[in-house]
Parts: C-alpha cells; sequence; structure tokens
C-alpha cells in the first residue's frame, strides 16, 4: 500500500509540474496560482509579525502580482528574513500540504484548515475589492468542498494543492528572477540586492536550492514514515 502511494505522490508532483509547463496559461490554473499568490505574500506577513513589525494589508492583482504593506524597524536582518520569507515560505506551506496530504485519508481538516486560513487573511489584512472578492470566494469553496465533497475530490485537490503549490513557487523564482529582463527593482530579489550590494541572481538561486532541499528533506521523510 505504502508503496502504490509514494507512486501517486510522484505522480501527482510530476503531473503538476507538466500542467505548469505545458498549460501555463490556461484560465483553470488561475485561481490556483492566485492562491500561491497569498501563500507567497502571507508568508511576508507572517515574517513582518515574527520581527516585531505590523502589517496593514495584503493585496493581489488580477494579474497574478502581490504586495504586503507593513512597518518594521530599520535592519539588514529583518530585511533578510521578510523579503525570503515570501518565496520559501510558498514552498513552506506547500511541504506542510504534501505532508498533511500523504497523512491525511480523509482530507476534511486539512481544507477546512485552508480555508480558515484564507478566512482570517481575508479578516486581518484584505481590504481592496478583488483580493476580498477572490479570497472570499476561495473561503467559501475550499469549505464547500471539505464539508460536501466526496473523498476522491478532497483527496486530489488537496494533493493538487501542495503539488502545485511548490511547483509555483519554484516558476516564480525563474521566471520572475532569472531572467535578465525581470531585474526591474520591483522584485524580493532585487530588494535584498539593493539592502545588502549581494546580487538579485544569487538571491534567486540561493532561494531556488533552498526551495528544492526542502521538497527533498519533505518527500524523504513521507517515505520514510509509510516504509517504517
Amino acid at each position: 500500500m505504502g508503496n502504490r502511494f509514494d507512486g501517486r505522490l510522484l505522480f501527482a508532483l510530476a503531473a503538476s509540474a507538466a500542467v505548469g509547463v505545458f498549460f501555463w496559461h490556461a484560465w483553470p490554473l488561475y485561481p490556483f496560482k492566485l492562491l500561491v499568490v497569498l501563500m507567497h505574500e502571507s508568508g511576508h506577513a507572517v515574517a513582518t509579525l515574527l520581527v516585531g513589525g505590523s502589517v496593514d494589508r495584503i493585496s493581489i492583482s488580477p494579474d497574478e502580482g502581490g504586495v504586503t504593506f507593513s512597518r518594521y524597524a530599520p535592519g539588514l536582518v529583518r530585511e533578510v528574513i521578510i523579503s525570503s520569507a515570501g518565496y520559501v515560505g510558498s514552498v513552506v506551506s506547500g511541504c506542510v500540504l504534501l505532508f498533511t496530504a500523504a497523512k491525511a485519508k480523509e482530507a476534511r481538516w486539512p481544507l477546512i484548515a485552508l480555508a480558515g486560513w484564507t478566512a482570517i487573511v481575508t479578516v486581518l489584512w484584505v481590504r481592496d475589492g478583488f483580493t476580498l472578492l477572490f479570497v472570499g470566494c476561495s473561503t467559501l469553496v475550499l469549505g464547500l468542498i471539505a464539508r460536501f465533497g466526496p473523498q476522491l475530490m478532497r483527496r486530489g485537490l488537496l494533493v493538487f494543492l501542495a503539488a502545485f503549490s511548490v511547483c509555483y513557487a519554484l516558476y516564480d523564482i525563474k521566471d520572475d528572477l532569472l531572467h535578465l529582463s525581470s531585474f526591474s527593482g520591483k522584485t524580493d530579489a532585487d530588494a535584498l540586492a539593493h539592502a545588502t550590494l549581494i546580487p538579485a541572481i544569487v538571491w534567486a538561486v540561493a532561494w531556488g536550492a533552498l526551495s528544492v532541499l526542502l521538497v527533498a528533506l519533505t518527500l524523504r521523510r513521507i517515505f520514510m514514515e509509510r516504509t517504517a
């Protein structure tokens, strides 16, 4: 049984990667990409709170952009933590979902937890109309599927969200940071390059390597527990 599940999980990861490569601009992926953008911005928000700052609001845009408006005391360490928390936070969220998907047979409570997370973000930090509409609809859909969806739908959605969030975060690093044309001064890597004088490409590669390592460690932990 463990080998069968491991194969399905690896297949889900490979399928999500293939979907991202071949159907990146297909409209069915649009809400999933916005959800990962929300994870990215939530990572900035949580990191801001952890270093003693405050978050005014989170906003995502129809073009799949996002921004976190926050306030914190100036400092290089704080800048590194907060700027890194977006991309790395997205991957950490995906790894948590992967681990949860491997453990949860019913997948109801993980989806309820996701709905709770979107609801909390809405109440605490969402102020503009588009973000409010998207996050509110996400909360409703996740809650309805968790409550009324069949087990196969719940598990399928959870595994896909986990795999896609990990893959999308890696795509995001590649597309936004590793292409020279994207260095417009508006990315997290550009912000750190300005603050530390370390080139943005170095931060991009470091985040990418850390993200791959986190995914590998998560999969290793999953497979070890299932074979123990």
